[in-house]
């Protein structure tokens, strides 16, 4: 059995590290299959040499995201424990604590793992960005909030959020109301994460005000959009020609976003998606960035990552 003395400098990184009731650690002695015994300020901790190893390596990155003044979580120990058991933990310095924007309820919005903080930078220093992965990466949420911040720095005087209203298994006609109301359901994830930018008074006022325009992507055909921040939702339900008409709106002084998960289309049968066709129409042209989110960028719920690699698994062997 193999042991190693862990010195942690402030008793209270110490608590930030172990949970309210120990859950971080118990996340690490199973992860590495070791022994993790606290006394004061000292971690013992016993195993195999090259678990023991492991489990240090998790230990300090996860008191680096501590000193950095992240609070710990279950999301963030198992990202730092996977980084940790691929060898990529050393990129963890570079993972930036700044703020992308302040929610209506006083919370920051931070990249979360490496792939969001890349994600982030892209947006800001290029004009048009493809964020493509799986559900939970933050593909939206995060250009959302980009969008908001843009906005209260004036550097863009309008927010378009827009989606294609793909039925997937539902017909529109069946749905009540006007054609407002019928493809409100398909707007509804760019609502929530504007309300949860701006709060519902604030999103209702700078609507009115043609501040902010969410819109399905019929609607902008023929326009010419100056002076805004556009993020296209949903991409991988366009067609080619669709994806085609939606860029070329692009204005001066404006950003676009385009966010898609090209393992769910909801196309007709036939129909080649517009997002796997311009991930590589664009792939070498000036100012546009195409970045690709893995599972180990999902930041929901952890069940969601493992269907996700139950899924991946499934098409794998039904390739074969």
């Amino acid at each position: 059995m193999y042991e190693r003395i862990i010195n942690i400098e402030r008793m209270e990184y110490a608590v930030s590290l172990f949970g309210s009731f120990d859950e971080n650690i118990i996340l690490i002695e199973k992860e590495f299959d070791v022994s993790i015994l606290s006394r004061g300020s000292e971690l013992k901790v016993q195993g195999e040499p090259e678990n023991v190893a492991l489990a240090q390596r998790a230990i300090d990155g996860l008191l680096s995201l501590v000193n950095k003044g992240e609070a710990l979580n279950e999301q963030n120990v198992r990202y730092v424990l996977s980084l940790v058991r691929e060898g990529s933990d050393d990129k963890l310095s570079t993972m930036s604590t700044d703020c992308v924007c302040i929610t209506a309820k006083g919370k920051p919005v931070k990249a979360k793992t490496l792939g969001q903080k890349k994600y982030i930078e892209a947006i800001r220093n290029n004009t048009i960005v493809l964020g493509v992965g799986p559900a939970g990466t933050g593909k939206t949420y995060l250009a959302v909030a980009l969008a908001v911040s843009a906005f209260r720095s004036k550097q863009v005087n309008r927010i378009i959020l827009t989606r294609p209203a793909v039925e997937a298994g539902e017909k529109l006609g069946f749905l009540p109301g006007d054609l407002q109301q019928k493809v409100d359901p398909y707007l509804r994830p760019l609502y929530d994460a504007l309300f949860d930018m701006l709060g519902p008074e604030n999103f209702q006022r700078y609507q009115e005000k043609g501040c902010i325009e969410v819109a399905p992507l019929a609607y902008m055909r023929g326009r010419t959009l100056d002076d805004s921040f556009i993020i296209l939702d949903e991409a991988q339900n366009t067609t080619a020609e669709q994806m085609k008409m939606f860029l070329t709106r692009l204005g001066f002084n404006s950003k676009i976003v385009v966010t898609g998960d090209i393992t769910q289309i909801d196309l007709p049968d036939g129909k080649r998606s517009g997002l796997v066709d311009v991930m590589k129409i664009l792939k070498n042209v000036d100012d546009i960035d195409i970045i690709k989110f893995t599972e180990k960028d999902v930041v929901r719920h952890k069940l969601v990552l493992d269907i996700i690699k139950a899924y991946e698994k499934f098409e794998k062997y039904k390739n074969k």
